[in-house]
């Protein structure tokens, strides 16, 4: 049985966790109620991690939440779904741990504590959800919004996003679907009401409400409060130390600028992100990557999954991520292209200006499209949107919203496209398809026969060459008021072209792991000690992405898993007594 290492002003605690996102602030608060000591150091000066810059949601087919509202999902089903869209890149023995204890795990966390609230608001479909085992309900949960001011001083603490929202501008994962229809459903306007009396609330009361993401790390750092876990921030890990037998036994930390020795007697789990920032290191492995156009936390540089290998870890998935369409502004801001793509009067070409996808797809498929395509010698990084005149003052478009020039505004308004946006490039403004297509660089004959083609599918009301609108996914950011919510031909000009680049959540790819989230050698021998989860670790979903939530649900799960692995190890370890154990 392995021994900690001793030595002067070495810190000992039972588990060391290594990260503050989702999956590290689960695995502390699930190794704490185990009766473990638990320590989680975090490198840089904020905690929440990745989790922090979500949309917040957990992808957890059966989830307490959902029994609650009288559904639950088909167990043996999800499996079949996870199956089929990993493609057998993921073990049966991951994937029916996560099935049989992401429930477990929400149960957990909820009897934890009061601060830790779930919600489901069925709708938001899974992203395939035609095949077998999936839901056209989804099972993408939810947590409330929460007063930042709780956190006390940690609220300056907690991970902010890059592009920051005026104080009371937040949407719940339902309201963001109704106010994308502000043009077209009442609804909408509602919640465009409802934004303006927040904000009046922020600023006469001085509130501070967060939602999504910034909710959900902020609910679980408040568990951890409660129960006196200690957080170190500041603290990056440099290595991993062993003993002879190659067991895990703790790690090198800074601390006060100083080297500190953390000899954890049970075990360390590794949820420090991915490689999401480390360019040079995303280049070796995704040759497609010239830019650092990720979404994912500005500290994950893959410091977890190359401590990992240097212990004996194996990998897999690194030429991987979580990929998404966006838009680069020139200030260097990224911005989601999601209900975009939805969107009825629109398609998106190729650099030979031709349709290359569904393009209501989901984001890796649409990711995956860009890269292949990419890979055949024509350009599709970037690609372009295509749209019109009417879309512009009807759809919500990167985040104008179609309404009369509202002056001070934090957000564009107005019939026309903001001048800084043309002149910047990302861009581009015609008064037929011929002279936009010269403008993105793409053949003027083979625009002018795209867009044809298109109308004339839009009219009949069925994309025969790539099936828009026939899933129920595709649908749920479409047009409610038209027969095929995401089809209906461009009118007339001017037309405008947005430029499309390959933006990620964060990268997938990691250390091996099996269904307790042990860390593998090549061999698929354990290291002893050692667990990866979240994006350390290589993905749960493989290649694909199950629904919404697909990346916190995996991390917060197999976090849940690796601390209870490590506390049943203990209590089915014979022989130790309890003063040994302790």
């Amino acid at each position: 049985m392995r021994r900690p290492n001793g030595g002067a002003g070495a810190v000992n605690v039972d588990v060391l966790v290594v990260g503050s996102g989702g999956g590290g602030m689960t695995a502390a608060l699930t190794a704490h109620a185990s009766g473990l000591d638990t320590l989680v150091v975090e490198k840089s000066h904020h905690f929440g991690g990745s989790t922090a810059l979500s949309g917040g949601g957990i992808w957890v087919p059966g989830a307490p939440a959902q029994r609650r509202e009288g559904y639950t999902p088909s167990a043996e089903g999800v499996v079949k779904y996870l199956r089929q869209i990993t493609g057998g890149q993921v073990s049966e023995a991951r994937i029916r741990q996560y099935v049989d204890s992401a429930p477990k795990m929400m149960a957990f966390l909820e009897q934890l504590s009061d601060w830790l609230q779930f919600v489901w608001k069925p709708g938001y479909a899974d992203y395939y959800p035609e095949l077998p085992g999936g839901s056209e309900l989804g099972s993408t949960i939810n947590v409330p919004p929460i007063d930042l001011r709780a956190l006390g001083e940690d609220e300056q603490r907690l991970l902010q996003p890059l592009a920051l929202a005026p104080r009371g501008i937040w949407l719940g994962p339902k309201e963001l679907r109704s106010f994308y229809q502000v043009r077209q459903s009442w609804t909408g306007k509602a919640v465009l009401v409802k934004l303006v009396w927040r904000m009046i609330r922020a600023r006469v009361f001085d509130e501070r409400v967060a939602a999504i993401g910034q909710s959900l790390a902020a609910r679980l750092r408040l568990a951890m409060k409660e129960r006196g876990i200690p957080l170190w921030l500041d603290a990056p890990m440099t290595q991993l130390t062993t003993d002879a037998d190659g067991s895990v036994t703790g790690a090198v930390v800074i601390k006060d600028g100083a080297a500190q020795q953390i000899n954890a007697r049970r075990g360390v789990i590794l949820a420090t992100g991915g490689f999401d920032h480390d360019l040079p290191y995303r280049k070796e492995h995704q040759s497609v990557v010239d830019h650092d156009w990720s979404f994912g936390n500005p500290a994950a540089t893959g410091d977890g999954i190359r401590a990992g290998q240097q212990v004996g870890g194996s990998t897999d998935l690194l030429d991987e991520a979580w990929w998404f369409p966006a838009i680069q502004w020139p200030d260097g801001r990224l911005q989601f292209m999601l209900n975009e793509r939805m969107m009825p009067s629109q398609f998106v070409v190729n650099g030979a200006g031709k349709r290359f996808i569904n393009e209501a797809a989901p984001y890796m498929d649409f990711g995956h499209a860009m890269i292949e395509g990419q890979k055949s010698g024509v350009t599709h990084i970037p690609c372009w949107l295509i749209t019109d005149h009417r879309s512009w003052n009807r759809y919500v478009i990167a985040g104008h919203l179609p309404l009369p020039k509202i002056p001070g505004a934090p957000v564009p308004t107005g019939r026309k496209v903001p001048q800084d946006w043309l002149e910047s490039g990302v861009v581009k403004a015609a008064s037929s398809f011929e002279e936009l297509a010269t403008k993105i660089g793409v053949p003027p004959a083979q625009l002018g026969d795209t867009a044809a083609r298109f109308n004339e599918l839009a009219r009949t009301g069925h994309d025969d060459d790539f099936n828009r609108g026939d899933s129920v996914y595709d649908n749920y950011y479409g047009d409610p008021t038209l027969p095929n919510p995401n089809l209906h031909p461009l009118g007339k000009p001017p037309y405008y072209a947005f430029r499309i680049i390959l933006g990620d959540l964060g990268t997938s790819g990691g250390l091996r792991t099996d269904e307790y989230a042990r860390v593998l050698r090549p061999d698929d021998t354990v290291v002893p000690g050692l667990y990866a989860v979240g994006n350390t670790a290589a993905a749960l979903m493989g290649r694909s992405y199950a629904g919404a939530g697909a990346t916190i649900g995996p991390a917060m799960t197999f976090g849940y898993v690796a601390a209870r692995h490590i506390a049943n190890e203990i209590r089915t370890a014979p022989s130790e007594s309890t003063s040994q154990r302790r």
